[in-house]
């Protein structure tokens, strides 16, 4: 069951950049004037790209949620980094740019460093029974970053709060693919009547705020940034949480247990060095420097200096 999970969840990343690409550009056209509020979720539902980016994500989930039922959150959550790599392709076409020497490398490393760390997880891959007490304080932790975020966020103004935003979006993500396997594992294993209550609405929870900091992130900053800090923060959690707090691998030590933090290291380098590299960087930096000679403020279509609340 586990190569099929794999394979379920590479595509599932692949949709998810796509999506992202999608969803992204209708927040930006919804916002570019008033940005983007409460009231003006109505607007997005209007709009066929933002809808159509729902409806790809949708998907995505549903693929995601199939192989967290068939393979350890620990196997699964990693694979969401490819997403990364997938964005900056399709960004650089969107955009009329190109990779450059680094994010092409870059590109390579992070599938890379995400195929290396699966292949070695998924040979220490321990499918087990959260406890509720577990899946409780994984809650708790993850919700206390979620509001750090959050509130860092509220404070700050362009990249910086598109950073944040997108952090927290990856955080919150991370729980739900815990919480996913958690309520797939109890209700495959026991049947529904054990599924717990609590996991199902901290799912709930979990997903309408990380949904809700996504869309505020791409009315603060490129896609690209967005998907490449959840895409970190998003395995990070779920990886951390089903390693460290419910012990979902086995034998992980010695040279696997080295081979998996070289795999994770050269990933999040490779994210790392794309978040720097942005195929449209350039674009929008020639863009920023005639808008500061014409005396004006750039903006446009990369949302920046939209207004969130």
């Amino acid at each position: 069951m586990i190569p099929l999970a794999i394979v379920l969840a590479v595509l599932g990343a692949t949709l998810s950049a796509v999506g992202v690409q999608l969803q992204a550009a209708g927040v930006r056209a919804e916002s570019r004037d008033t940005g983007l509020h409460l009231s003006g979720l109505p607007r997005l539902a209007r709009n066929r790209r933002w809808l159509l980016g729902l409806a790809v994500l949708f998907v995505c989930a549903v693929l995601q949620i199939l192989a967290l039922a068939m393979a350890p959150v620990t196997v699964v959550a990693p694979i969401v980094v490819l997403a990364l790599p997938m964005s900056a392709v399709l960004n650089a076409r969107s955009t009329g740019g190109r990779l450059d020497a680094a994010a092409s490398v870059a590109v390579l490393a992070s599938a890379g460093g995400v195929g290396l760390f699966v292949a070695l997880a998924a040979g220490a891959a321990n499918s087990v029974a959260y406890s509720e007490t577990d899946v409780l304080r994984a809650g708790e932790l993850v919700a206390g970053v979620v509001a750090l975020l959050g509130m860092i966020g509220a404070v700050q103004r362009g990249i910086p709060r598109c950073v944040a935003l997108a952090a927290g979006t990856g955080a919150a993500y991370g729980l739900v693919s815990v919480l996913i396997r958690d309520v797939t594992y109890t209700f495959e294993h026991s049947g529904i009547a054990a599924v717990s209550p609590l996991s199902v609405a901290g799912l709930v929870l979990a997903f309408a705020a990380g949904s809700w900091l996504l869309q505020l992130a791409y009315a603060s900053g490129p896609p690209d940034i967005v998907v490449g800090c959840q895409t970190v923060l998003n395995p990070l959690v779920a990886t951390g949480l089903g390693i460290g707090m419910f012990d979902e691998t086995v034998d992980a030590g010695g040279w696997r247990g080295i081979g998996l933090m070289a795999g994770a290291a050269v990933a999040i380098l490779g994210v790392t060095v794309l978040a720097r590299h942005r195929p449209d960087g350039a674009v929008r930096e020639r863009g920023r420097g005639v808008g500061l000679l014409a005396g004006r403020e750039p903006g446009g279509e990369s949302g920046t200096t939209s207004s969130i609340r």
